[in-house]
């Protein structure tokens, strides 16, 4: 081979600013904590080319713009918020045509005190993380937005009402059908939103419980079919969601033989495997869903 040597698709930005939003409006504070990523990508090719700089936006200006945009435009949700810094990115920085913005948020819970949460001290909640990720790209009356709201490590278990069984074998198939088995999963699930919801705080609680109430009430013959069944709830419910697309692995669990102590085990102790593990994914779409276009290109990888 020898055509030519050419630069292909090329971004930068500011990865992983861990912005600390604190709200003091009131003797009774707000806190939102956040991960905040941004993604340029547009006119670079002569920074790579021949090290001309005149286009390239500095990563630090992209981080001052994400902490003073916490205080200027965080006082909303964090797609809010996303939004607000991308179309900065695209509509203010010339030679950028598309900007995008990861986010994570990291919960927090008021302290108890005398019954009632402490007005100013939190304890971090977890493993689960908010995530979101905006995509803007054009300027003016071309200018397109794309939304991707989730939650990623949702640690989810139901001790009963799951099943494997049925299932292709071939010479090599050691395992055997369970019928009564624990599902367990440390869910990843990604939404992308078809039109802005009336409120993105409420869309991501809603969508987060319809799911998990799904896997509790679903008896599962596989955890495929758990999977379709929560993607399918949230995007009945919610008719601003274009498509979900969920990940999980499986986080088995297998009876521990207690017989050589002359100990019965009815499903009782159970080991806790982690590796090696299934990993099931799936995407629930709708028939007529609006093209996706650059929405899941990724920047980090966190969302």
């Amino acid at each position: 081979m020898s055509g030519k040597i050419v630069l292909g698709p090329n971004q930068y930005g500011k990865a992983e600013n861990r912005v600390v939003r604190v709200y003091r409006d009131t003797e009774r504070h707000e806190i939102r904590d956040l991960n905040v990523s941004s993604c340029l990508r547009g006119s670079f090719e002569a920074a790579h080319t021949v090290g001309d700089q005149g286009s390239v936006l500095p990563t630090d200006s992209q981080k001052q713009t994400i902490f003073t945009y916490a205080k200027t435009h965080g006082d909303g949700s964090i797609e809010e918020y996303g939004l607000a810094l991308a179309r900065h990115f695209v509509d203010d920085v010339e030679p950028v045509d598309s900007a995008r913005i990861e986010l994570e948020e990291f919960a927090w819970q008021r302290v108890p005190v005398d019954g009632t949460g402490h007005d100013h001290t939190w304890t971090r909640t977890g493993p689960e993380v908010r995530i979101a990720a905006i995509t803007v790209r054009g300027k003016g009356s071309a200018q397109r937005e794309w939304v991707i709201g989730g939650v990623k490590d949702l640690v989810i278990l139901k001790s009963t009402g799951s099943e494997f069984a049925g299932f292709l074998t071939d010479p090599f198939t050691v395992l055997q059908p369970a019928y009564d088995r624990i599902l367990a999963t440390s869910l990843t699930a990604h939404w992308r939103f078809a039109a802005p919801p009336a409120d993105w705080d409420a869309a991501y609680s809603g969508i987060r419980a319809l799911m998990i109430e799904k896997f509790a009430t679903q008896h599962s013959k596989a955890l495929q079919q758990t999977l379709f069944e929560m993607g399918r709830v949230a995007l009945e419910a919610y008719p601003c969601l274009a498509e979900v697309r969920l990940s999980a692995p499986n986080k088995h669990h297998w009876s521990f033989d207690l017989s050589r102590f002359d100990v019965e085990n009815n499903g009782e102790v159970f080991y806790a495997d982690d590796r090696p593990y299934g990993l099931i994914q799936a995407t629930v779409q709708r028939e007529d869903a609006p093209d996706a276009g650059i929405a899941w290109e990724p920047y980090t990888g966190a969302v």
